[in-house]
């Protein structure tokens, strides 16, 4: 239970830095390189998100699963998960080639929600009757798709120049679609003081950032 609390509070942290990062500094560098299209992108990638999670994976949810569910629906789950992670990479990778302020913030952004990440496709896979060796490795599926995706942006001339717009679609999906509706359920005032405190530390990061740029 003490480690189901910790993972959420993560997740709330995580929210409000990752939206953060993605209104204040994904979006703006975004419009600057992808220019016009830039708007179409962001959808782009945000409905592609949704299309994998919630309509190919109608049972996916952030968090530990505790139902049992179909061997293919956690197919369908990692699958989903498997393009966000992708285009996590993407992010990483893109917004590097902006500068380095811009890329450890947004590293940062993806590191915090790693861990709830690994949680929520190991637990689905097990609720769907797979072992935990299956488990682990979709998990471990998760950060290759991550490291491909920091490599093909280095190589891929679209992604080098419309990476970032894609990359903040989804971003923002993730924040403020799939984890804050996973918070807004739950009772205190913990969780909402941990999703404000990301948002703070955003701030302070990019101040700091900014000052010694």
């Amino acid at each position: 239970m003490l480690e189901l609390k910790v993972i959420e509070h993560l997740l709330a942290f995580g929210a409000g830095f990752m939206l953060s990062v993605a209104i204040i500094e994904l979006l703006p560098q975004a419009f600057a390189r992808s220019g016009a299209i830039a708007p179409a992108l962001v959808l782009v990638g945000y409905l592609a998100v949704h299309l994998t999670q919630h309509t190919v994976t109608p049972h996916f949810h952030f968090g530990e699963e505790t139902h049992t569910i179909t061997p293919i629906a956690g197919t369908s789950a990692l699958v989903g998960l498997l393009l966000h992670t992708f285009f996590d990479g993407v992010a990483i990778a893109s917004a590097f080639l902006v500068g380095p302020s811009l890329g450890f913030m947004v590293f940062i952004a993806i590191l915090l929600h790693k861990l709830p990440e690994g949680v929520t496709i190991s637990s689905i896979m097990m609720a769907g009757g797979r072992s935990r060796g299956r488990a682990i490795g979709a998990a471990t599926l998760l950060g290759i798709a991550t490291l491909l995706g920091v490599v093909l942006t280095d190589h891929v001339g679209f992604l080098v120049q419309h990476g970032l717009a894609i990359a903040a679609g989804v971003t923002i999906y993730v924040a403020a679609s799939n984890l804050v509706p996973e918070l807004q359920g739950k009772r205190g005032w913990t969780l909402p003081a941990a999703f404000f405190a990301g948002a703070a530390v955003f701030f302070a990061t990019k101040l700091l950032l900014d000052s010694t740029a």
